[in-house]
């Protein structure tokens, strides 16, 4: 009787596929889903871009008020007593103000847009943190109890949706007193700007939330932390949350602009901030309504400028983030 074929080789003689073709087995490594993302975002040039300017924009806001003149401080030497427009061509740039300087006022552009940058973002960013975090809270419960407790707040955001938000913050903010809440002047503004976009603006995130959570409740890591005895908080906390990270960031970055606009329109419409502190839509009210922008439109052009440069950036990055956590929806 014939002895039977080694048909395969001993376990010995086998070779990893990277050591056959001359690479250290030690120098294959697998790559984590962030670093797959970021991968990703990397490749897109016109997200990256979005992002460095959203840095800069934020660095500005940050360290740029110390690095500049006050925004407040006039500069009637620099203004024509004849035409009330700044001396000199296209609105009194020079090395000292390579913004110009306002008509009448004589302020110091770049001043007033860097410290506007402050006020804007903070109240931007501050809506948004508290918008995203009503969202998050009342859509993942929403999405993952279910029943009466789904109905009431899916209705409730239906409301939140149909409310006039406009017309209510110029009531709301028209009638709170100078001195509230312990607080006053531009302290308690920003309070209000902060409450009034941020808590109504809640119902956007928390629906977006809601759908995910919907989905993900019937998915088997759920199943299974059930099974084990986990309870409602513990599954929303550990097991659901962070498979939410990646649509809360995308939204999140998409929220930012929409607030940077209202808090814009809001300024313009004169229940922002207390003048003389410039904020980006105070200063397009301010040139509308003086007209200075019939004297010298840069004083409309340049916060305009700077608020169609930051929400584009914010709207791209967002784009490119969304593309790179998730592929599927490009």
């Amino acid at each position: 009787m014939a002895a039977p074929l080694d048909v395969f080789p001993p376990a010995a003689d086998a070779t990893p596929d990277g050591s056959l073709a001359g690479v250290d087995p030690k120098a294959i490594e697998g790559r984590s889903l962030g670093q797959i993302a970021w991968m990703r975002l990397r490749r897109d040039k016109v997200a990256m871009a979005g992002g460095i300017i959203v840095l800069l924009l934020i660095l500005i806001a940050l360290f740029g008020p110390f690095l500049v003149q006050s925004p407040i401080l006039y500069h009637a030497n620099l203004i024509d007593p004849t035409f009330s427009r700044p001396i000199g061509p296209f609105g009194g740039i020079s090395l000292a103000h390579p913004l110009g300087v306002e008509p009448i006022t004589g302020r110091d552009m770049l001043s007033r847009i860097v410290n506007g940058a402050k006020y804007s973002l903070l109240i931007a960013c501050l809506a948004t943190a508290l918008a995203v975090s009503l969202g998050i809270f009342f859509g993942i419960v929403a999405g993952y109890f279910g029943g009466w407790t789904d109905a009431v707040i899916a209705r409730t955001m239906d409301v939140f949706l149909a409310f006039p938000l406009l017309v209510f913050a110029l009531a709301l903010i028209g009638v709170i007193p100078q001195t509230a809440f312990g607080l006053s002047g531009n302290s308690l503004r920003i309070v209000l700007l902060v409450f009034v976009i941020g808590f109504f603006n809640w119902p956007y995130m928390g629906r977006i939330i809601r759908g995910q959570t919907l989905s993900l409740r019937e998915r088997e890591f759920v199943d299974a932390a059930r099974s084990l005895g986990a309870r409602g908080p513990y599954i929303l906390a550990r097991e659901l949350l962070p498979n939410l990270v990646a649509p809360i960031l995308v939204y999140s970055t998409l929220i930012v602009p929409t607030n940077i606009l209202f808090e814009a329109a809001l300024s313009y419409l004169g229940v922002g901030l207390y003048r003389p502190t410039p904020t980006w839509g105070g200063m397009l009210s301010d040139a509308v309504t003086n007209g200075w922008y019939s004297i010298d439109p840069e004083s409309m052009l340049v916060p305009g400028l700077a608020i169609f440069i930051t929400v584009l950036a914010f709207n791209l990055f967002g784009d490119g983030l969304r593309d790179a956590l998730d592929p599927k929806s490009r």
